[in-house]
């Protein structure tokens, strides 16, 4: 039992209650997400040089005007954080087991930081390409290190629902993101509003170095990580923990320690470990194909909103339903999982349920004319899609041993962006640069989600 005496010291000296720990990282992911929805907000990404048949020409405005992008251009470029995302949430779960993983968060906050001033001073579309890819590397530290801190601190009965509030914070971040970069971007100008992100993000980075980090549950501190238990403490210790946790440490080696020598084949092998688990890889492809279309919403739904129903301050309308339907819907979504119990029949019920139905009403929102009516069906839908945040990161922590739930994250991560939203917006663009009306091309994305629904219900068998 000595190794979880000294966890549990360590855990005493740090700064953080459950409480608190949960409000820092909802800040963290809310900032987080909020500079996805200023790179897609029109007053940052802006409108292409256009000309009438007049001849006369507008100059354009922001990113898209400046740099004279395409669609598909702009489609990359809200893509290109993911190539750095994708490369580095599998390094930074991997290296949780041999650093303190809180301090590898400071260490991807303080990139995270520099990269977005970075934006600020781009004066190409390379340069911009290139620093948003490095500010998917600062990102990946938090995305993939920071649920299993919420799962372990979490009150057993509340647990679900504490994931669903840490992960509100993406579609209302975003939205955030949308009017902060709409008045930002339009009073000062683009580069302003990623300057005043960094701003924001600089006081998180330090605290990851300052304060007394913690460590997962389960995990030996770093001092042990290479030292042999005896037989009896080892044997201790997994009671402990199956006690504590309620689930089985099958994951620990016979000393009870995972060595971090050899961590290339630990990784493969671990790698393995979740490939083979049939529900994280039915849970995962659902999510991959859901992904696929929110990404797409997410990047050029003001743009759509603006050609279909003329609206005018396409930000703020698209914004103001994601806040809302994100936070009610996202919240609503982890909490009904907890009443419902949380087993991962119950999460795949619910995925399925809430994405075959929001659908209906998003395919529907998009076949009216009247602007209002399609607000109506639209708010009802994302709101209906939002609860899937909750109990679809709830399985990929869950079906898998404690040590492999960073890895469980960031492969996830990984999977959802590389085969989801990455080729997404891309995808969407040159779809309709095709055909050229985007309510064809919206109603063609949003068909995708109900296969979506059909790989989940699968999961619930």
């Amino acid at each position: 039992m000595a190794t979880s005496a000294s966890s549990d010291v360590s855990s005493n000296q740090s700064w953080f209650t459950p409480l608190r720990l949960l409000v820092l990282f909802c800040v963290i992911h809310l900032i987080n997400y909020m500079d996805r929805g200023v790179i897609s907000s029109n007053g940052v990404n802006g409108i292409p040089k256009t000309c009438g048949a007049d001849g006369t020409c507008t100059s354009g405005s922001g990113i898209e005007g400046q740099f004279k992008l395409t669609n598909f251009e702009d489609g990359i470029l809200s893509s290109a954080f993911m190539v750095g995302l994708l490369l580095a949430c599998p390094i930074f779960a991997s290296l949780s087991k041999r650093i303190n993983p809180f301090r590898l968060i400071g260490v991807g906050l303080s990139i995270w930081t520099l990269s977005v001033i970075g934006c600020g001073f781009s004066f190409n579309f390379w340069s911009i390409v290139v620093c948003r890819m490095i500010v998917g590397v600062g990102e990946a530290s938090f995305i993939s290190l920071a649920a299993p801190f919420i799962y372990d601190n979490a009150p057993a009965h509340k647990r679900t629902g504490w994931i669903a509030i840490l992960y509100m914070c993406m579609p209302t971040g975003y939205a955030i993101g949308y009017l902060y970069g709409g008045f930002v971007g339009e009073r000062l100008g683009w580069r302003y509003a990623f300057w005043g992100e960094a701003i924001l993000m600089f006081p998180f980075a330090i605290l990851g170095f300052v304060v007394e980090p913690l460590q997962y549950k389960g995990f030996p501190p770093r001092e042990t990580v290479n030292a042999s238990l005896p037989v009896d403490t080892a044997t201790s210790l997994v009671k402990d923990l199956k006690t504590k946790d309620g689930t089985s440490r099958k994951d620990l080696p016979e000393n009870g320690v995972e060595s971090s020598s050899n961590s290339s084949p630990q990784f493969l092998k671990d790698l393995k470990a979740l490939l083979v688990d049939k529900v994280f890889v039915v849970n995962v492809l659902g999510f991959v194909v859901y992904t696929f279309v929110i990404g797409a919403y997410s990047y050029w739904g003001p743009k759509a909103g603006y050609s279909i129903y003329q609206m005018k301050n396409a930000d703020m309308i698209f914004g103001g339903i994601t806040v809302v339907c994100g936070i009610i819907g996202t919240i609503t979504g982890g909490y009904a999982l907890d009443y419902l119990g949380t087993t991962i029949p119950n999460a795949f019920k619910l995925l399925s349920s809430t994405t075959f139905i929001g659908a209906a009403f998003c395919f529907g929102a998009f076949c009216f004319k009247n602007m209002y009516a399609f607000l109506v069906f639209f708010s009802v839908g994302e709101l209906l899609l939002f609860a899937t945040q909750g109990p679809v990161n709830f399985v990929c922590l869950h079906c898998v041993r404690p040590s492999l739930r960073p890895l469980s994250m960031a492969m996830s991560t990984v999977a959802i962006h590389i085969f989801g939203d990455v080729p997404s917006s891309p995808l969407v663009g040159v779809l309709e640069d095709h055909l050229n009306n985007w309510r064809k091309t919206t109603l063609i994305l949003t068909t995708i989600f109900f296969p979506a629904a059909i790989i989940w219900f699968i999961g619930k068998r």
